[in-house]
């Protein structure tokens, strides 16, 4: 749902980096910042679900409170046509 591999909110999507049972993970590039990121997409039918949505948002949340060399950064949390997203630090 990323049209052709296009943009959610101000990340370029460049490839498919993996999928689970409630989202896909896409590398991106954050373009005026000049780096790559990781963007965690909600599936369409997940994010249907007001609980599971919640629960993402949360996770966002609780993992941008965290500082540690361990947890990757979160550097941002929005929505493109009603599906949420995290845009958080990428690791090779």
């Amino acid at each position: 749902h990323t049209g052709e591999l296009g943009t959610f909110g101000r990340y370029r999507v460049l490839q498919k980096l993996g999928q689970g049972g409630m989202g896909a993970v896409y590398l991106g590039d954050a373009g005026a910042l000049d780096r790559k990121v990781a963007l965690k997409v909600m599936l369409p039918s997940a994010a249907a679900d007001p609980a599971a949505r919640e629960r993402f948002l949360r996770e966002a949340r609780s993992a941008a409170k965290v500082k540690s060399d361990h947890v990757v950064t979160i550097f941002d949390v929005g929505e493109q046509s009603g599906t949420p997203f995290i845009a958080m630090e990428f690791i090779d």
